[in-house]
């Protein structure tokens, strides 16, 4: 069988798109400091600004309520760190509500920063999930008292593909009197996103993931909302976010999301159809498989899949060497050898987080590609479930052969 080279893991990152490429490759030329009054600059202003229209027609926002990030690492810790200052003038009429909501399926951004705001004395609570990545709508009603400022929820899970009601968390945010914010980097692009649909205050975005440049993001602020920059020493971004815009990379951002207005709906049917043969020749050619994550609200290019019996860096591995590049998790943790706490919060056990696999499309993705996958995937579970001696399959034990 001819190796092939088959990228699957699109949801760490995507390649550029052919018409970012070639429009920031015109726009090299154009070197001046948007800040600057002189002709130069006033041509790098107006492209940043043409570019400001383009982000928030995407979602249905103002033009003057979308900040241009260095990526949506960035943007998700600007939002969270606004609450390890609410006791003070930052944010007027937030300073009792220092207590933040967030979920345990969270990317490691918002996680890690949660973790370090609580032990600088602000209040964390974690939403559980059930067995599919969808939160305790209960425990959040219990969880939404008078001392909360903000509750923080992804649209849809970077590892599992989950989406949650984003709008009906806010809704009961917003009684509560809690401001939302929603990570939905993995989500735009790949469904309709409405700011005024979702009622969010803060949703965060990012450019790599939908064929865009590496290096730059946009966090949507809902006017009015409070706000404290997390970035100071300079009045870019209205005083916002100090720091010379990366022009290129707004550019680039734009072009990514004029590009998936005109591809997304067509590209979602086909992801779709791929999904289901992908799902459905798994089942059929390999033995005790549990997939993970909602069965039917999920984002279209997204399934993990766990091999009891199989390491997922076995298998990832194995891929590789036919040509094929799937991932075990979010990207921003590939380094580290623990158990995907996605999964853990689903229920999973650490060994059937250790055996499963994140298997990402996009809009390069053939369906040949799909049949490539399914041909070669089966003999290398096969091939590493027949070297563990620890293989466990319907309760009795599969002896190493």
């Amino acid at each position: 069988m001819e190796t092939r080279g088959v990228y699957l893991d699109h949801n760490a990152t995507t390649p550029l798109h052919p018409e970012v490429k070639k429009e920031m490759i015109e726009a090299m030329e154009m070197f001046g400091n948007p800040s600057s009054m002189h002709a130069f600059g006033r041509e790098a202003r107006a492209n940043v600004e043409h570019a400001r229209h383009t982000v928030a027609e995407f979602i249905g926002a103002h033009d003057d309520e979308i900040v241009f990030v260095g990526s949506g690492s960035e943007a998700n810790n600007t939002v969270l760190s606004l609450f390890a200052c609410a006791s003070n003038l930052c944010l007027p009429g937030f300073k009792t509500r220092t207590t933040i909501i967030t979920t345990r399926i969270e990317h490691p951004c918002v996680l890690e920063t949660s973790e370090c705001l609580a032990h600088k004395g602000t209040k964390v609570r974690f939403l559980d999930v059930d067995q599919y990545g969808r939160i305790d709508m209960d425990q959040l009603k219990e969880y939404l008292t008078d001392d909360v400022g903000l509750v923080s929820v992804m649209t849809a899970n970077n590892e599992i593909g989950t989406i949650q009601d984003i709008a009906e968390i806010t809704r009961m945010a917003h009684e509560n009197g809690s401001l939302m914010h929603t990570d939905a980097v993995q989500a735009i692009g790949k469904m309709p996103m409405d700011v005024n649909g979702l009622g969010v205050d803060f949703l965060t975005m990012s450019a790599h993931k939908i064929y865009g440049p590496k290096g730059i993001g946009a966090l949507y602020v809902r006017k009015g909302t409070p706000y404290c920059p997390f970035i100071r020493g300079g009045h870019q971004e209205k005083g916002r976010r100090a720091g010379t815009e990366n022009t290129l990379g707004i550019i680039g951002l734009a072009k990514a999301l004029e590009m998936r207005a005109q591809e997304m709906d067509e590209e979602v049917k086909r992801l779709t159809g791929m999904k289901d043969v992908l799902k459905n020749g798994i089942e059929k050619s390999i033995d005790d498989v549990i997939f993970n994550g909602h069965p039917t609200l999920s984002i279209p290019n997204t399934v993990n899949v766990s091999f009891p019996g199989a390491e997922g860096e076995a298998i990832l591995l194995y891929l590789d060497l036919q040509g094929i590049a799937v991932s075990t998790g979010s990207a921003c943790a590939s380094g580290s050898l623990d158990p995907s706490h996605v999964l853990l919060a689903t229920g999973s056990s650490p060994e059937r987080a250790h055996g499963s696999i994140r298997i990402s499309m996009g809009r390069e993705t053939t369906m040949d590609e799909i049949e490539y996958m399914l041909d070669v995937l089966p003999g290398i579970i096969t091939r590493i479930r027949s070297m563990s001696t620890a293989y466990v399959r319907g309760g009795e034990h599969v002896a190493a052969r």
